[in-house]
């Protein structure tokens, strides 16, 4: 059985709406980790998520062609910098906390996982995999073939990397804080570029850039030229956190 589905089964929603990081995002602040099973921590930098986007976001964005689906949005910095240029992008993400925070800042976001039935499935012309986002699922191959899915024939994948390091690693965490709470386990990768890339040649997809701003790494990948998506556009999909609040100001899912 594959990790996404072992995730899927789980409720994918569970671990990253797991208290410590619902209370990070809700003030902006850390400490906050993903804790492997050998007590290894990865550091989440809860602040720079929280902020405005920086040089090496902008520069992401200046690469994004067409409507821009940002994967594991969080508090929805890129997609509220995309609204403020005035493009279309969507940002989706299973924490309730990260889709309300997106929507706080004009941005449009659904709580939704990546592998839920999405609006405008195989119409994006960008989709995001960035901090360390390639990881969601923990099987970055089933990722990179479902997102080809949601993009359009030869539509671009722009994925953050571990810096500086040929890294292949599937691991089971949870999010911790400083203080020990602990969320759900649950699977993730994490993949530097020439792991990222050699998957990515085997899945079909071509490699059209690589570049490395203010200490972080990034690649653009192009879909093959046509894609397999079998569901039609979900034109009555609603804000996520209308679920549980109908906020006002509701923004709909941008039109492609």
């Amino acid at each position: 059985m594959s990790t996404v589905r072992i995730a899927r089964q789980r409720g994918v929603a569970a671990p990253w709406s797991a208290d410590p990081y619902t209370d990070a995002l809700r003030t902006g602040r850390g400490p906050l980790f993903l804790r492997r099973t050998d007590g290894w921590l990865l550091p989440l930098d809860v602040e720079r998520w929280c902020a405005e986007a920086d040089a090496a976001d902008l520069e992401v964005l200046r690469r994004c062609e067409g409507a821009v689906l940002d994967v594991g949005c969080g508090p929805g910095r890129l997609v509220a910098a995309l609204g403020a240029q005035g493009r279309r992008a969507l940002g989706i993400d299973v924490s309730e906390a990260a889709v309300a925070r997106t929507v706080r800042l004009g941005g449009q976001a659904l709580r939704r996982s990546v592998f839920d039935p999405l609006p405008a499935e195989g119409r994006w012309g960008t989709a995001l995999l960035i901090d360390g986002n390639v990881g969601i699922g923990g099987d970055p191959g089933a990722l990179l073939d479902r997102v080809a899915r949601l993009l359009c024939p030869g539509g671009l994948l722009i994925v953050e990397t571990v810096p500086g390091l040929d890294l292949d690693e599937r691991v089971l965490v949870h999010v911790t804080d400083a203080r020990g709470a602990a969320g759900t386990p649950f699977p993730w990768a994490r993949l530097g570029t020439p792991a990222l890339l050699r998957l990515a040649e085997r899945a079909g997809w071509c490699a059209v850039g690589q570049w490395t701003v203010g200490g972080r790494s990034f690649a653009a990948l192009r879909s093959r030229s046509t894609n397999s998506a079998a569901e039609a556009p979900n034109s009555t999909a609603v804000m996520s956190s209308q679920r549980a609040r109908k906020p006002s100001g509701e923004r709909p899912v941008p039109e492609l």
